[in-house]
């Protein structure tokens, strides 16, 4: 292995010490922050993470609130449940847990929100904002890549930055993000995906790879520049098994890498409490 690790600790750690800071002031003003989650169906890797970040509320001195949607409710079972989440005063944040179980309409969920209670900052208002470089909640999982390039000093702006996939969740998102004027961005920034004929054309150029397409080792030593940056940032399973879209081969390669476990996911999390504490700050 040539390539040095891009750990997502040491970064979520740093954003989390910001947040406990900002907890406490809000404490001496009577001010709780709350985050809320919206889980919809019973799947187990959805479980584990709508889990992992009510631990960190609790580390974090954060109030948490969950409503579990069975797979066989209906869809406006779901609003109601955004609806309780919007009324709720205690609530400063919360998000709903994707993706969701077919038959549910992820989009409508996410429009029937109260923007200025979007965690993920995945609403068409907050996305909005991004676009026109406006102040609001950044998409947890772009914003924690961007905040991992920053505390690693790699040098973003002018650089050619490739990503693999168009999500909302990801892709889309951090291309914006990536491509706007700031610290960790000011890059040159060209999305593909699947229906692009010859991937490997392009990550041979990038100086930083990004996987978001959600298929496991996708990426491969011989689509890599030696020495790019190379974040694996889409996950699959394999039975309990995390898998992602970077082959861990690449790590023979490429100057940075994220590992398989502990890369972004920690990061991810980080931002979504530090999108609630922002938002709570709002209304103190």
């Amino acid at each position: 292995m040539t390539a040095k690790w891009l750990e997502g600790k040491p970064v979520a750690d740093a954003v989390l010490d910001d947040v406990r800071r900002r907890v406490t002031a809000l404490a001496a003003r009577g001010v709780t922050p709350g985050l809320g989650t919206i889980l919809v169906g019973d799947d187990s890797a959805s479980a584990g993470y709508v889990r992992k970040k009510h631990e960190t509320c609790q580390a974090a001195g954060f109030a948490s609130f969950h409503h579990a949607v069975p797979s066989d409710a209906s869809q406006d079972e779901l609003l109601a449940a955004v609806d309780r989440f919007n009324e709720d005063p205690r609530v400063h944040g919360y998000l709903i847990q994707h993706p969701l179980p077919s038959g549910f309409d992820f989009n409508a969920a996410l429009a029937r929100m109260n923007p200025t209670k979007d965690a993920d900052g995945l609403h068409p208002v907050n996305l909005g904002k991004l676009v026109l470089q406006e102040p609001g909640p950044r998409p947890c999982t772009p914003a924690g890549i961007q905040a991992m390039l920053i505390h690693y000093e790699i040098p973003v702006a002018g650089r050619e930055v490739v990503i693999l996939g168009r999500g909302p969740t990801l892709g889309r998102p951090l291309a914006l993000l990536l491509s706007l004027k700031g610290p960790g961005a000011n890059a040159a920034v060209t999305v593909v995906h699947t229906g692009v004929r010859d991937i490997a054309a392009f990550t041979r150029r990038a100086d930083i790879v990004v996987a978001a397409l959600g298929s496991g080792n996708f990426v491969k030593p011989d689509m890599v520049r030696p020495g790019a940056v190379v974040i694996g940032g889409g996950i699959t399973w394999e039975g309990k098994r995390l898998i992602s879209d970077v082959d861990e081969s690449v790590a023979d390669v490429a100057g940075w890498i994220t590992p398989r476990l502990g890369g972004v996911g920690p990061t991810t999390v980080a931002m979504l409490l530090r999108n609630t504490v922002e938002a709570a700050e709002q209304l103190a």
